[in-house]
């Protein structure tokens, strides 16, 4: 398995060693929590993601950067031989118990992984899938609040589960993106886009248009800022994650608000001078911060654009140019900085600066906010040769362990071919 191993988790031997005694121990832990169960155990690994470009466009049928990363969720699977799934996670109390006789809505369910399962069993179901009971452990080191949508993967990682123990491996993982946001959408409660699971189901480098949200288009990029001596990172700013549906919610509903003023849906059915030539209207009927981030969006929209151009012709400082302009956008006309529930608490933005103040040091380098925003995690760019300085400059104030070096992960959603006697 190493040279797979290699492809997901890097060429580091130590890498690879401990992803053979990781999967030894989620292999021992299900044998240990499923003493019963006779049918043959599987492996499933679904990488996490880190969003490149395109913050906030997707729920409004925009154009999003993405990539794959080395941290994923990894499964060990079999069939119950009845109708319940079951799921344990590693780092959570008790068991996660749905049956795929009864997939109806449970209120009391929101924001739990039991919505998670009984909505993707579901929406399988309507499409015409086929459905069954597993019995499964999960051991994830996408963490949660860490902006590489660790959600995204368990939804996608347990459709894969469902994908070959019961359909074959039939089902296009474009197809799994989609069944996980359904049930991240309406029985999880959170009014996610669709960039987070696409870009865990596909891997690598990938950038996708949402113009049609059921046939999005998908393309890969091979490009490996290895080669240009450089490392991604996220860092972690430890601000509180409490709460923040309402602001992730905002983003989506002002945008949206925005566009049906003007007779659209979202935002990509407008244009941008359709937005200027009614911002006098568009001020009284919704507000300034909704135009701000309509703005946001078009500009963002084309950058990703560029982004790609950028990467697919290897103009690598252009493309480091893209993403301060995306950071700079994201903080001043999206404002996913910081809540402003609670304005005293800016992590994101003082790790921000403070990266900032050591990029311009160097003169090397960009940074961005990551993901949802508002808590959380940026992003940073940075030579692979200053790397261990910026480490020393930023964990004492931050926190040890709060920069976390990524690799691009080539490969999506996977089932893995491993038994028993591999170790």
């Amino acid at each position: 398995m190493d040279k797979l191993f290699a492809k997901l988790y890097g060429n580091d031997d130590k890498d690879i060693e401990h992803q053979k005694n990781r999967y030894k121990e989620i292999l021992e832990k299900h044998k240990e929590l499923f003493p019963q169960n006779t049918e043959k155990i599987q492996f499933f690994s679904t990488p996490g993601r880190t969003e490149v470009g395109g913050n906030h466009t997707d729920h409004n049928h925009g154009r999003v950067l993405a990539a794959g990363v080395n941290l994923d969720g990894v499964a060990a699977a079999a069939k119950s031989g009845d109708s319940v799934i079951t799921v344990y996670s590693k780092g959570y109390d008790g068991a996660f118990v749905v049956d795929t006789n009864d997939l109806e809505i449970k209120e009391e369910e929101q924001e739990t992984t039991s919505a998670l399962i009984r909505g993707i069993a579901a929406r399988f179901k309507e499409l015409g899938y086929n459905v069954g009971g597993f019995n499964a452990y999960i051991a994830s080191d996408v963490l949660g609040g860490s902006g590489l949508s660790s959600s995204a993967c368990i939804e996608v990682l347990l459709g894969t589960i469902l994908n070959y123990l019961y359909n074959d491996g039939q089902i296009d993982v474009q197809q799994l993106a989609m069944i996980g946001q359904y049930a991240e959408n309406v029985y999880f409660g959170k009014p996610c886009g669709l960039m987070d699971q696409m870009a865990c189901a596909v891997g690598g480098f990938v950038t996708i248009d949402f113009k049609d949200p059921e046939k999005p288009i998908v393309r890969k990029i091979e490009f490996g800022i290895e080669n240009q001596n450089y490392s991604l990172l996220v860092v972690d700013t430890g601000g509180n994650h409490a709460d923040l549906t309402d602001d992730y919610a905002s983003i989506p509903g002002e945008m949206k608000a925005v566009a049906q003023v003007l007779g659209a849906q979202v935002c990509r059915e407008l244009t941008k001078d359709q937005v200027i030539a009614n911002i006098s209207l568009l001020r009284k009927k919704v507000n300034d911060r909704a135009v701000l981030r309509v703005l946001h969006f078009f500009n963002e929209n084309e950058r990703v654009a560029e982004q790609v151009k950028a990467l697919e012709e290897g103009n690598f400082q252009e493309f480091l140019s893209l993403v301060k302009d995306s950071g700079n956008s994201s903080w001043k006309w999206l404002q996913n900085c910081y809540t402003t529930h609670n304005p005293l608490e800016q992590s994101v933005t003082l790790a921000l600066a403070l990266t900032e103040d050591f990029i311009n040091k160097i003169g090397e380098g960009a940074c961005r906010v990551h993901g949802g925003g508002f808590a959380g995690t940026i992003q940073v760019f940075l030579p692979t040769d200053k790397v261990k300085d910026y480490i020393d400059e930023i964990e004492p104030i931050l926190g040890e362990g709060a920069v976390t070096v990524l690799s691009i992960r080539p490969v999506g959603t996977i089932k893995i071919d491993l038994d028993e006697s591999d170790f």
